[in-house]
């Protein structure tokens, strides 16, 4: 009796889609590879973003045992954008100390939020990169102990985020911290640093930028690396000044890992909320993931906090899209 299968057996099913995969181009094979981690992302990141959505469409239901109420369509979404001042006392029933740049005294949270959660962003990135890419440019030179000086770059980013918030805490605590009277000898801050939201800001910005720098120099040492070392020597053979070299080879041959390293850190940035709560509390530094845990854990309104949080989530979507698109538009420089 003869045991071939013939062309039904597992062999000749297990062929067909391997030889339709070696008749496809490279890039319809790259995204048949792609498609298990594509299901993935969609089970542990889209269907969650789905339900907070729908859960964003509900009302509160804050005496209720069940969290969620009806259906009210976008009327969450009207609220928190509207400011209406009725609402906002309804669903927290705090303020900060005093009142942002660009932000009137006395505004809705959400837009305190939005302004802290932006500017949060925008200037821990900025610093981040420029002190990140001036270390990984020390870094990528051949020098006695260099081993040694990464590690002590390493040391803030290996500390848990709470520790680092305590310490910062600590140190510009007015009873028993050092910062605080030095900085008011300066002129910089007011007698109670850790009670102004404006100075609070400033020691939360200080204190992220002195945790992740390091983060975005190893990721932009690693693109620094990646670099011929030839194209250096021809350089430098051509009479090329040390300033011509990083603006026409060390930049555009790096700036992917730039782009890659920057896009990281801004949705890190976005989501701020660890640091602000161990350092000033959410009270005094409010952003918007503050806002959602805030009606979670005190007010109870998980459809307010899952609007919040969808909100966040579009916001942080624009910025990916920004750096997908400077991404795209390098990569067709360079090739």
């Amino acid at each position: 009796m003869s045991t071939d299968m013939g062309s039904n057996g597992p062999d000749s099913l297990l062929a067909r889609p391997l030889n339709w995969l070696e008749t496809q181009s490279e890039e319809v094979y790259a995204y048949v590879l792609l498609m298990p981690a594509f299901a993935l992302l969609a089970v542990v990141a889209f269907y969650p973003l789905i339900e907070t959505f729908r859960f964003s469409l509900l009302a509160d239901a804050v005496a209720s045992a069940d969290p969620f109420g009806e259906f009210t369509g976008i009327d969450n979404y009207l609220n928190l954008l509207s400011g209406d001042t009725t609402f906002t006392q309804q669903f927290i029933s705090i303020t900060t100390a005093d009142s942002f740049p660009f932000v009137e005294f006395g505004a809705p949270f959400l837009q305190q939020a939005i302004f802290v959660t932006l500017a949060f962003a925008i200037l821990s990135v900025f610093f981040e990169t420029i002190i990140g890419f001036g270390q990984a440019l020390v870094l990528d030179q051949d020098f006695y102990g260099r081993r040694w000086v990464r590690v002590a770059i390493i040391i803030p980013w290996a500390i848990p985020i709470v520790i680092q918030g305590m310490i910062f805490f600590l140190i510009f605590n007015p009873t028993i911290g050092f910062g605080s009277e030095f900085m008011q000898w300066l002129g910089v801050f007011g007698s109670n640093p850790l009670s102004s939201s404006s100075d609070s800001f400033l020691i939360v910005l200080v204190a992220d930028i002195w945790k992740t720098t390091a983060f975005m120099a190893l990721l932009i040492l690693a693109g620094l690396q990646s670099i011929d070392r030839g194209l250096y020597d021809v350089a430098k053979v051509s009479g090329a000044s040390p300033w011509q070299r990083f603006k026409y080879i060390t930049l555009p041959l790096v700036a992917p890992a730039l782009i890659v390293a920057m896009l990281f850190r801004t949705m890190d940035a976005m989501r701020i909320y660890g640091l602000i709560d161990a350092t000033a509390g959410c009270e005094t530094v409010p952003s918007l993931t503050c806002l959602v845990i805030i009606a979670l854990q005190e007010s109870r309104r998980w459809a307010t906090a899952s609007a919040v949080a969808f909100l966040t989530a579009v916001v942080i979507s624009g910025f990916v899209v920004v750096y997908l698109l400077a991404l795209r538009n390098n990569d067709g420089g360079v090739t």
